[in-house]
């Protein structure tokens, strides 16, 4: 006969082969979904300014400071098995040698939580919303104390259901970005310490979906597929030049039918 030790290290290792093959099966099940983010960004304005890499530096570096318009839409990203979604805009720009590759680097970002990240699941929900809370959670404001009138009012003190966690991830879509006039969160330079008159520059949105279980999974190009899953649709802005240093700073401005006013960056959509 088998001993406690044996017998336990055999549930052990039933429980984990069981929790391995469920986990298998969610990540393989996301490629049912399908996928099909679109995007649009542009440029709103450009500076190059001159300033220190560090305070003791000696030296002054040329460093550019982009503002851009975005709108995307990842919605499709999110299913049963998102945990985050890390979003991000890439500056591209040539190289000072024809023979090196552009330089790339990343200009602001953003992490947006999935519904089931922000609002877990609460058994007290389920329980409070179905009537099978014990008699003295549902019941509790009944009694009515003294201290209990003056207190806030509760879902379990007045007998009424909590709204469940379901009803609260259909409130907002998660993935919707409309920002304008977004600042960057990061100024760019390069290691020449020149920016200044680079010519073909362009943004581009990049993206890493970040799942529960499974592997992770990166931008897929304008044009790519694969099953179900395609590619951004837009997410490069039209190329734009550097403009030239002239004294402590220059500032350039895209033409779009008038001077663009300051607009205010609002925050995510449905996150």
């Amino acid at each position: 006969m088998h001993s406690s030790l044996v017998r336990l290290q055999n549930v052990f290792g039933f429980f984990t082969t069981v929790a391995f093959t469920i986990a298998t099966l969610v990540a393989l099940s996301v490629v049912l979904s399908p996928q099909a983010p679109s995007a649009e960004i542009s440029l709103r304005n450009v500076q190059v300014v001159k300033g220190r890499p560090h305070y003791y530096s000696a030296t002054k570096e040329e460093y550019a400071h982009i503002k851009f318009d975005i709108e995307a839409n990842f919605s499709s990203f999110f299913n049963w098995n998102t945990k985050q979604l890390f979003v991000w805009v890439l500056a591209t720009y040539p190289s000072l040698s024809p023979s090196a590759p552009p330089s790339q680097a990343i200009i602001w970002d953003t992490i947006i939580n999935s519904p089931s990240q922000l609002h877990p699941l609460n058994p007290l929900d389920f329980l409070a919303t179905h009537g099978t809370l014990p008699h003295p959670f549902r019941n509790a404001g009944k009694q009515g104390t003294k201290s209990s009138s003056k207190s806030k009012s509760s879902p379990f003190r007045s007998g009424k259901a909590a709204k469940p966690a379901a009803a609260v991830r259909e409130e907002a879509k998660p993935g919707i970005i409309s920002l304008k006039n977004v600042k960057p969160k990061y100024q760019i330079t390069d290691f020449s310490g020149k920016l200044a008159d680079r010519g073909n520059v362009t943004l581009e949105v990049g993206w890493n979906v970040q799942p529960w279980v499974g592997a992770l999974t990166w931008t897929m190009p304008e044009g790519k597929g694969w099953g179900k899953w395609r590619g951004i649709r837009g997410g490069r802005s039209v190329a734009f030049d550097m403009p030239s240093l002239k004294g402590k700073k220059v500032e350039t401005t895209v033409e779009t039918g008038g001077m663009p006013r300051g607009g205010e960056a609002s925050p995510v959509v449905g996150i």
